[in-house]
């Protein structure tokens, strides 16, 4: 199983090579760099710089805030530079963000997305091979790129594409296209994974006669200590971010799933009255037992294993906060790694 750790969204840039020296030192195969208040690129050739045997994934650059041609450079600077550890997950975001924030067009963002990875793949096949670059999707067209500006050839394959989604239709677009798809938080439950985003994955690589599905990775976000009066500590941590997780209408699907939907819509009321403080008394001891895995230390990797094993390929893991703990977390991936994947 390939064992994960997501870097902070609101880390410093100047804690970014220590933090990376860790996780590969806790024996991660895998860094995720998110896109929040930094430029994912310019983090992830800072952990690649500052390791030599950890792959650095985004997830998610956001797709339709740039051309793909300015995503495809710097996705091959980094491939090269890093000698093949890089890999690139790309996203939609939410339209609110896309058009808010950045100013930018929505229209169809599954079709777009498709086609966005489309182009990323023309473009890529012409820095590899120097044939001429000519796309022409339902969004972008690629039709010029002339030798001076061509970065050349790698001496590896071409960066890995990844995809993430919550809804069916994202989902099934990863099946058609992605090599990498990693499941949102709120569909990452094992019942989540059977009854909906593995049908969606196989129905998207069954639309376009693809053989096999792209590698998956769960992110479980699990409730995780080194011993049982932490564990309790950190249930109560979590207990007010998954209540405000699941205010999120998009994200109720997991609720609905297990007979919670009153729940969820209690939880969008208050959010929208802005009772932010109340959020997380109506997430009880069971409901966040059965939505989300927990475990110290040493029962953490049972747990998963009984949640995980044959069903997913890759598996999201926090480092702990506290330095002390690095020894008996490194003997928790260790063994996390030994679950047997898809």
């Amino acid at each position: 199983m390939e064992i994960i750790a997501s870097l902070p969204g609101r880390i410093e840039l100047a804690s970014v090579a220590a933090a990376a020296r860790r996780i590969e030192a806790l024996g991660f195969d895998t860094l995720h760099v998110p896109e929040t208040i930094h430029d994912p690129f310019s983090v992830s050739a800072l952990a690649l710089q500052a390791t030599s045997r950890l792959t650095v994934r985004t997830s998610m650059v956001l797709a339709f805030t740039r051309s793909p041609m300015v995503t495809a450079v710097a996705a091959w600077d980094l491939s090269r530079f890093s000698g093949g550890r890089f890999q690139l997950g790309v996203a939609s975001q939410v339209r609110g963000n896309i058009v808010g924030r950045y100013s930018m067009p929505w229209t169809d963002p599954v079709a777009q997305l498709g086609d966005y990875i489309d182009a990323l793949r023309a473009i890529f096949a012409s820095f590899q091979t120097g044939a001429e670059l000519d796309h022409q999707g339902s969004h972008y067209r690629f039709t010029r790129l002339q030798p001076y500006f061509n970065p050349g050839p790698l001496d590896h394959e071409a960066p890995s594409i990844w995809t993430g989604g919550v809804n069916a239709q994202m989902t099934a677009l990863a099946g058609t296209r992605s090599d990498g798809f990693v499941a949102h938080p709120t569909t990452s439950h094992p019942r989540m994974l059977r009854e909906h985003a593995l049908p969606a994955l196989h129905r998207g690589a069954e639309s376009v006669q693809r053989a096999g599905l792209p590698r998956i990775v769960a992110g479980p976000q699990p409730v995780l200590a080194p011993d049982a009066g932490a564990l309790a500590a950190q249930r109560e941590a979590r207990r007010a971010e998954l209540a405000f997780l699941y205010s999120t209408p998009a994200y109720r699907r997991q609720l609905e799933v297990f007979g919670l939907t009153g729940l969820g819509e209690t939880l969008s009321a208050m959010a929208q009255a802005q009772d932010w403080a109340g959020l997380g008394e109506h997430l009880t001891d069971e409901v966040i037992d059965t939505l989300v895995p927990h475990g110290t230390y040493a029962e953490l990797p049972a747990v998963l294993n009984d949640w995980y094993a044959g069903l997913c390929d890759g598996i999201v893991l926090a480092a702990p906060a506290d330095l002390a703990d690095d020894g008996a977390f490194r003997t928790l991936v260790a063994a996390c790694k030994e679950i047997p994947g898809r």
